[in-house]
């Protein structure tokens, strides 16, 4: 008999190009041998060139994903993505409140073209009912700047920026730093307060990057779900994303995706 493999929990919205979101997502776990599940929130008509719609599903159906998935096959890890709306924030809060397995929170506010996926009037429900249930947030630079007012243009911003995201109440902070102009390196830095890891790896000169943050999130619930401490997730996950940014490739006129299989096909 097959052993199964550790199981993970998207909650997130589509990306009809197949490179961010729930696609990006259950690529990414499928890559890092976990099984992948899905509550969708969001559906959007999305290609290279940016998001041109995008339609909320009600709270009711994203309630019941969840409890269909959780109740009956149940879950080691959840990644959280694309909520939108401030229902649909406070929808999955309340659901996440009662779940003890490890929680990791994407605060998407922004697609890769500069569209707005998350409503102005959410974010004080992120703040406030969603990172309280983060074992790891894992904020952007426009993110930490939307959510906090906190500006990183030099590396040493970054641990202000996570002192700030912390006061919100997620156990760890990851603020990813590629848009920092830091040279030939891509840092992150993660920390709870007391620990600080800074994670550095070559930058990967390729424009094709759509879907990496929903790649780094859904790569790290993938490590917790496999018993890994949150440091060493998240520096597998990095190392996974390097590679998948590296691979990136070409698709339509615009920004093309990361690689989610990369290091199947070496």
């Amino acid at each position: 008999m097959t052993t199964r493999p550790p199981l993970v929990l998207t909650v997130a919205g589509s990306d009809s190009g197949g490179g961010a979101g729930i696609q990006a997502d259950l690529k990414a776990m499928l890559a890092l041998g976990v099984h992948g599940m899905s509550v969708l929130t969001a559906v959007t008509a999305q290609n290279s060139r940016g998001v041109h719609g995008v339609w909320e599903l009600p709270e009711e159906a994203v309630r019941a994903q969840y409890r269909a998935v959780v109740d009956d096959i149940g879950v080691h890890a959840v990644k959280t993505g694309m909520l939108a709306t401030a229902p649909l924030v406070e929808t999955v809060a309340e659901l996440l409140a009662d779940t003890t397995a490890p929680v990791v929170v994407d605060p998407v506010g922004v697609s890769k073209h500069g569209d707005p996926l998350l409503a102005a009037s959410a974010l004080e429900s992120v703040r406030k009912r969603l990172l309280p249930t983060a074992t790891v947030a894992t904020p952007n630079l426009d993110e930490v700047t939307q959510l906090t007012g906190v500006r990183v243009e030099r590396e040493a911003d970054m641990r202000t920026a996570a002192e700030a995201i912390l006061a919100y109440g997620p156990r760890w902070v990851l603020v990813k730093g590629g848009h920092l102009p830091t040279g030939a390196e891509a840092v992150d830095l993660l920390t709870d307060g007391t620990e600080e890891h800074w994670l550095r790896a070559p930058r990967q000169d390729n424009r094709h990057t759509h879907g990496t943050g929903c790649t780094l999130a859904s790569a790290v619930a993938a490590g917790l779900a496999r018993g890994l401490a949150v440091p060493e997730a998240v520096r597998e996950a990095k190392a996974y994303v390097t590679g998948a940014i590296a691979a990136g490739f070409a698709l339509g006129e615009g920004i093309g995706p990361v690689d989610h299989g990369w290091a199947l096909r070496r």
